[in-house]
């Protein structure tokens, strides 16, 4: 490739160099996808702090456009990433929540119209358009989302642990409906800042998926209404038959109405997302082996054929959880060889 050039005559950003590391010095692994890891660098001569999305050579064949696609896409996307302008606000209420979660259904709503399925929501790919308060959210990284009705039937055990929903781990035939499934996830982290699925043991979160083994907490929820959680128990419902839809989310009366409250919950919230999705402890490596041990390991069939569990636990107290792990994992193309 040629030495660096900057912008080329056609006014395109693209930058070619022999090496990288020549420009940047690689710092520390701050996420890592199904395809990729993105690591904070700095860049040698200004000394500015960027991230850099790192991509091996054998997973971009064939998908070359698609790449610079999404690089160009991003780099109009300016606004930053949703929790950290949640944690800057001062003031952030249910209705502010309410509206977040309603441009990522309408988005979302739109993408199950084209028949695609993303199966990768989680806060980390919401992403504000600009820094103006009224940004729209971009939802991004598509690099585990499929086509539905294409003929495949979808049951590759894929996407973030602590957002999946039960019938993926319970490796059954799923649908569009498990984008639904994680839009209520992020829902609930949005109305306390921490997630409402925790053990740092992978086969007892895995179980507790499975059950959609999760409790309103308190004093967390105390101030929450009863038509966010009602809200949010209808996208959380472990059957997929019986969740709702975008459509019907979108017509819920927290989201549609005025149920949502306007009390100020920013201190509360932004204390817990402090807490629980530190950028620096993001950092931590999900390993891939282990999710696919653990899925060997438990018996999915037989759990996921218990009853709907909304009780207590040890493990789900949100003060002594630890970071949430927020790699995405796509088991299917993996071996243990591959991992190891």
């Amino acid at each position: 490739m040629a030495k660096e050039n900057g912008e080329s005559g056609d006014g395109s950003w693209k930058k070619h160099v022999d090496d990288i590391k020549k420009i940047f010095d690689f710092k520390e692994v701050l996420g890592t996808g199904a395809f990729s890891e993105v690591v904070m660098a700095q860049e040698k001569v200004t000394e500015k702090m960027v991230a850099i999305k790192c991509i091996p050579k054998k997973a971009l064949k064939g998908k070359e456009t698609s790449i610079e696609n999404e690089i160009a896409v991003l780099r109009r996307v300016s606004g930053g990433e949703l929790f950290d302008r949640i944690v800057e606000k001062g003031f952030y209420t249910e209705m502010d929540a309410s509206r977040l979660i309603r441009q990522v259904l309408d988005a979302v709503n739109y993408l199950h119209s084209m028949g695609i399925v993303h199966r990768d929501l989680k806060p980390e790919n919401l992403l504000y358009f600009s820094p103006d308060d009224e940004s729209k959210i971009m939802i991004s990284d598509f690099g585990l989302s499929k086509m539905e009705g294409t003929g495949d039937v979808m049951a590759t055990a894929c996407g973030t642990p602590g957002y999946v929903a039960p019938e993926v781990l319970a490796q059954k035939p799923y649908s569009k409906a498990v984008d639904c499934w994680s839009i209520g996830v992020i829902a609930y982290i949005l109305l306390c800042g921490y997630p409402p699925f925790y053990d740092e043991n992978d086969s007892k979160l895995f179980e507790q998926i499975l059950k959609a083994d999760y409790e309103f907490d308190a004093p967390y929820w105390d101030d929450i209404s009863d038509s966010a959680k009602d809200f949010i128990s209808h996208l959380m419902e472990k059957n997929p038959e019986m969740r709702f839809t975008c459509d019907q989310a979108l017509q819920h009366p927290w989201i549609a109405g005025d149920t949502a409250l306007c009390k100020n919950i920013h201190e509360s919230v932004s204390r817990q997302m402090r807490k629980n999705f530190a950028k620096s402890k993001w950092r931590q490596a999900f390993n891939a082996t282990a999710v696919i041990r653990h899925m060997r390991r438990l018996q999915l069939g037989t759990s996921f054929g218990s009853s709907n569990i909304h009780s207590a636990s040890a493990t789900s107290n949100p003060q002594s959880r630890p970071p949430a792990k927020s790699q995405s994992v796509d088991c299917a193309p993996l071996s243990l060889t591959d991992c190891e």
